[in-house]
């Protein structure tokens, strides 16, 4: 079975919207490496509606290395408002995401990768979908009005730590199932 690997860029004061207006300058050749990396493990690429309109947006002309990978990549974007996913590779999925991700996590093949932390993650993480989280954590405050991490009560193992010379930290997460 397929893992299905998160990842999250988080400010320092949780907040985890809108990460195009505070992570970008953060954005450097290390964590563009680190994620072709992963998403070259990938076979797969899961998103909600608004990670999805952040990364066609930033990435869907890019002609560099990790901008030729994201449009290879095949992509399937959770959305019941989105009329078209017109960049390629793109499935528009307005079934319920338990039902059609356990269906993917069984078809083989290498990990899944889900960019944001958006309700998509969320409701994937309290299904019990999710088998590793990387959050990259920002050296930024961003405020009080913006949405903050949330989630269901969740066991998680530390399986690493790296510190970029930007000054952000990534922690890496194993995500223990309930009764582990």
């Amino acid at each position: 079975m397929r893992k299905l690997f998160q990842s999250a860029l988080i400010s320092l004061d949780g907040v985890v919207a809108s990460p195009d207006s505070w992570a970008m300058q953060y954005f450097n050749d290390e964590s563009g490496q680190s994620a072709l990396a992963q998403l070259e493990r990938s076979d797969g690429m899961l998103m909600g509606r608004n990670t999805y309109l952040e990364l066609t947006a930033r990435w869907h002309n890019d002609s560099g290395v990790f901008g030729a990978r994201l449009a290879e990549i095949p992509k399937y974007v959770f959305s019941s408002t989105l009329s078209e996913a017109a960049w390629s590779n793109t499935t528009l999925v307005r079934r319920d995401p338990v039902t059609e991700v356990t269906r993917l996590k069984y078809a083989g093949g290498g990990d899944l990768t889900l960019y944001g932390y958006g309700r998509l993650a969320q409701t994937l993480l309290q299904a019990g979908l999710v088998d590793e989280m990387m959050l990259s954590i920002h050296p930024v405050v961003v405020g009080e009005s913006a949405p903050r991490l949330q989630s269901p009560p969740l066991g998680l193992t530390l399986s690493g730590v790296a510190t970029r010379r930007t000054g952000v930290v990534v922690a890496m997460y194993q995500v223990r199932q309930p009764g582990e």
